[in-house]
């Protein structure tokens, strides 16, 4: 006789009591709001006093699913939503109407490489084996929108890899890029989640010039690890001309507001080689970390 075997819930699941609470019967008490389940309830979820709960469930959903996918680490890439890929940057020239706009898009066109810098990255870091317990490491992740978080998708896609999109809702509606793997392709309300999301696994951040979006993100890490709150990683500025031009990093060091020190958290590069090459470095014999393969 073998030994009987205990069944793994004795409750129905939630799915299946939401399927028998919709009741065909219409009285006053069943189509009052009050009747409804709580989990079911748009209304009552999107209450003001209800934040808290959807605080938890906005960090709670991307975490299952990336833990479900075997994603252990990420390779996250920051940069604007408005640098053209070089094959569209002379049409931006050509559509100038004013000085103006034609100094501002020989400047995009100039930056435009960085496109294909950030595309032959996210190629480099997708080729990384799975770990000894089939989990994955430098999964490309992005914002998930145009321009340079396109190209870090599209250079996953094209070696055949899996990348992750984290888009946020906006006034002006923006489309995951199409490059995202649909299954890793998040929404987000809160900006403040959306930014932990982007933190919790990276263990690389290639940062390329961008605007306000790309330096809340880029110097919120910075300061996470000046204080110790995240562990040291590669931080890497890819463009030394643009980032020197808008930040005068030195300038903070000589009004004393950060040390020295403080600037070796970060390197530039120019390239997608010698981004990976740093990244490798760093963690070359450091057991249990990301492995790089050649």
């Amino acid at each position: 006789m073998t030994d009987p075997i205990p069944p793994k819930r004795v409750f129905p699941p939630a799915r299946e009591d939401a399927a028998v609470a919709e009741h065909s019967t219409a009285a006053p008490q069943t189509r009052s709001t009050a009747y409804r389940l709580a989990f079911q309830d748009l209304d009552f979820l999107l209450r003001e006093d209800l934040r808290p709960v959807r605080f938890q469930l906005e960090l709670l959903k991307p975490e299952l699913f990336l833990e479900e996918a075997g994603i252990a680490s990420t390779f996250v890439f920051y940069g604007s939503a408005r640098i053209p890929e070089p094959d569209k940057a002379d049409a931006l020239i050509d559509a100038a109407s004013t000085d103006a706009q034609r100094r501002v898009a020989e400047r995009l066109k100039v930056n435009s490489k960085y496109y294909d810098e950030a595309r032959r990255l996210a190629r480099l870091a997708s080729r990384t084996d799975r770990d000894g317990e089939g989990k994955r490491h430098f999964v490309v992740c992005s914002g998930g929108g145009p321009s340079i978080m396109e190209a870090a998708n599209r250079g996953a896609a094209d070696v055949g890899a899996e990348s992750i999109g984290l888009n946020i809702v906006l006034p002006h509606e923006q489309m995951p890029n199409p490059y995202v793997t649909p299954a890793l392709s998040f929404q987000f309300h809160y900006f403040a989640l959306r930014k932990m999301h982007f933190l919790l696994r990276a263990r690389a951040v290639a940062i390329f010039p961008g605007g306000f979006g790309t330096f809340d993100e880029s110097f919120e890490l910075l300061t996470l690890i000046q204080t110790k709150k995240v562990k040291p990683m590669p931080i890497l500025f890819f463009g030394r001309e643009f980032w020197e031009r808008v930040v005068n990093f030195e300038a903070l060091v000589e009004e004393g507001v950060v040390s020295s020190d403080d600037l070796k958290l970060f390197r530039f590069v120019e390239t997608a080689e010698e981004a990976w090459h740093h990244v490798c470095t760093h963690y070359a014999g450091v057991e249990g970390q990301p492995f790089c393969p050649d």
